[in-house]
Formats: structure tokens, sequence, C-alpha cells
């Protein structure tokens, strides 16, 4: 792309963007989605092609016309230098570690990640000899105090994917910065369109694209855009990997990606809607959700973010699980399940304190998370006052 074409994209607002990044119709004779290029052989014209890498593409593992379309789009919409794609939202997170980190360095985790990704650390990071430590995600600017000569990475991940803390990332990417850090972002919940990761200073913006990106709860994807500084090194590992993605799952992602925008200010309306109507019921002791003006993280919010997505948390009052499991398994529209970003409503009954190390979680009541889908408000606050009433009967 041009500096002309990048000037005018970047001028696009996000629900144009969208439907435009990544697209080049007449490179495929004119039809609007590219099509699915499928192959793990490429061949060379000539033995000087061949010697010299002479060509786009030159095996299936660093990619194909379909994977670098999403690729490219990607990059565009979270403001990076390159975007690489991952079989996984996990997988993504992993390889963002990596490239940033190495034997004998310290990596800094916010004590609010998703939990696979402190698996992940505590597992295969530290058998290569790196050493984790997890912070406050409250710390803000402070964590220049934990920053060691050997800290290479800080992964930061806001809001909270369970407990919904939301961080100051560029107080934290400042002190990382001054001390020739990388600032690893797990930007899952905003997604770039409600957050810039680059924008607001994290080198490595990692994505689970299986949630808000797919959007329809059929595919696993991850992505990880890179800054100028990170791109060349985060390119080198993954092909080191040789991580590809399937060109299909490509295509199903370029397909969400083009209605991603709707769905999600569809869903954070819904959201908003549902968690002010469950702040004000007996049965809920607090609703974590980042765009309320009672959640402790709600200033930053406004601060760094355009918008909320659809994932919050609700601590209910005090009861027994017998009462929670009748309010939750009844539930008609809400599925039990881990994942969020889809078109259908979930629930998950969580509990941080049996892996939080540097805080302490503490609930006066169970915990649930959910995510608000596609149905319609009054249908899902029916389905609800019905579990609720379940609740307080058993």
């Amino acid at each position: 792309m041009s500096e002309e074409e990048r000037a005018t994209k970047n001028k696009l607002r996000p629900a144009t963007l969208v439907t435009q990044a990544g697209r080049a119709p007449f490179e495929h004779f004119g039809f609007v989605n590219p099509p699915v290029y499928r192959g793990s052989t490429v061949l060379f014209p000539t033995i000087a092609a061949l010697e010299g890498l002479r060509q786009p593409y030159t095996y299936g593992t660093k990619g194909t016309p379909t994977t670098r379309a999403l690729e490219q789009a990607w990059s565009e919409i979270a403001g990076g230098a390159d975007t690489v794609l991952t079989p996984s939202g996990l997988a993504a997170i992993g390889l963002a570690l990596l490239t940033a980190t190495h034997a004998g360095a310290h990596a800094l985790i916010a004590d609010s990640a998703y939990q696979p990704t402190r698996n992940f650390c505590e597992g295969l990071l530290t058998r290569f000899g790196v050493t984790v430590e997890y912070y406050d995600p409250l710390i803000g600017g402070a964590i220049a105090a934990m920053i060691r000569p050997e800290t290479t990475a800080v992964l930061v991940e806001s809001p909270g994917s369970q407990s919904m803390e939301v961080q100051d990332i560029p107080a934290i990417a400042a002190a990382a910065h001054a001390h020739g850090a990388c600032v690893i972002a797990d930007n899952t919940w905003a997604t770039p369109l409600l957050f810039p990761p680059h924008e607001r200073g994290c080198d490595l913006a990692v994505e689970a694209g299986t949630k808000y990106l797919a959007g329809h709860a059929d595919l696993l994807i991850g992505l990880v855009s890179a800054n100028a500084k990170w791109a060349k090194r985060l390119r080198a590992t993954f092909n080191a990997f040789g991580m590809g993605s399937s060109p299909d799952d490509a295509s199903l992602a370029l397909r969400g990606l083009r209605t991603m925008a709707l769905r999600l200010r569809e869903q954070e309306r819904a959201a908003l809607d549902i968690a002010q109507w469950l702040a004000v019921r007996p049965e809920v002791s607090r609703v974590l959700h980042p765009a309320l003006p009672t959640h402790p993280g709600h200033e930053l919010w406004k601060r760094d973010f355009s918008g909320a997505s659809g994932v919050f948390s609700v601590i209910l009052k005090d009861a027994p699980q017998k009462a929670v499991a009748a309010f939750v398994d009844g539930l008609e529209l809400f599925g039990i399940g881990f994942s969020w970003g889809g078109y259908e409503s979930l629930v998950l009954p969580f509990n941080c304190a049996a892996y939080r190390t540097a805080t302490r979680w503490t609930s006066e009541g169970p915990a649930l998370r959910f995510s608000i889908g596609l149905e319609d408000v009054a249908d899902l606050k029916a389905d609800l006052a019905a579990g609720l009433a379940r609740l307080n009967v058993s």
C-alpha cells in the first residue's frame, strides 16, 4: 500500500474501514472477496527466482493471497506495521511472548490475565528459561519499580477477561519503554475498533479472532500485530515456527470482519442495557462493566476506549451453589461456555481466587461472566428474570 493510500484509509471511520481493509477486487477478476488459495507447494519459474525467492509467495507456511489479505486488513485496522495469523488466540499470545523474550529474560504479566496465558507462562515459558512475575493490574506507571535490567516483556490485558480491571496502559507502556521492554497487549475484549493498541503504546497486540472477528462461534484463529520496531522480529519468530492459519479460516475471518463494527456496536448497546438492568436487581451485589460509572476503572475506560464490547461480569449476593445452578442451568437463551463474541449469549461461572498471586480476588458472592449476543434484549431480560426467580426459591 502506498503512503497516499494509507493516509486515505486512516481517515475512514471504523464501520467503513472494516468493509475496505485488505481488499483488492481487481487482482481477483473483480470479485469483491479474495478466493480461498489452498496449497503447500508454490512453483518458481526459474532457478534464479527460486534462489532469490523473487516472488510474493514461496511456500504455504509463509502465507497465501487469502491469509495475506487478512493480515493486511488487520494491520490497517490495528494501526500496525505487520500482522501474522495463528491457529488460535492462545497460540497468538504464546507467539508474542516468545517474540519478546529469551532465556534469562524476565517477563511481567498482569495478574488479571486470561488463565491459559498464565498456564503458558508457568509451563512452556519458564521451561525456556524465562522468569515470570505477576503484577497488580492497577499498578499503572508504578510498574517501573518492578522492571529489572533483564525485563524484556510486559503483558497487559485491559479489562481483565473475568475480573474486568481497567489498566492504565499508556502509563505502563511509558515505564516499560524507558527500560527497553516490549509491551504486549491482549486486546481481545475491545478489538482495535474500540482500543487502538499501537496508538496507546503497545508494541505487539494479540487478538483472539475466534471471538468478535469471527463472530459466529465456528472458527479458531489468532492474530498478532506489531509496530514498526517489532514487526521484523515477530515475522521471523512466526516463520521459525511454521505456524500458519488455514486459508479457509482466514476467508471466514475476512467475512466476519466486514460486519464486525456493526455487531460490536449492537452487542455494546445490548450489554450495557442488561448490565444496568442487573445492577438494580436485589439478587446482584455488583456489576463489573467498565462503561458503568460505578466501575472503579470507568474514568480510564472513558479516556482510552471509544466503546465497550458485550462482555461483563456480575457478583451475586451470597447464595448457595444449588441456587446458582438453578439460575444458570435453567437459562434458555444463554449457553454455558468459555468463549465470547459470537452471535449467541453465554454465561460462565468463575472464581479468580484460585490462580491470582500478585493480588487477592475476593467476592461477596458467586461470580458470573456474561457475553451478550445478538438476541432481542427483552427476551434476554425475561430469561434472566426467570433464572433469578429460580435462584430465589432454591
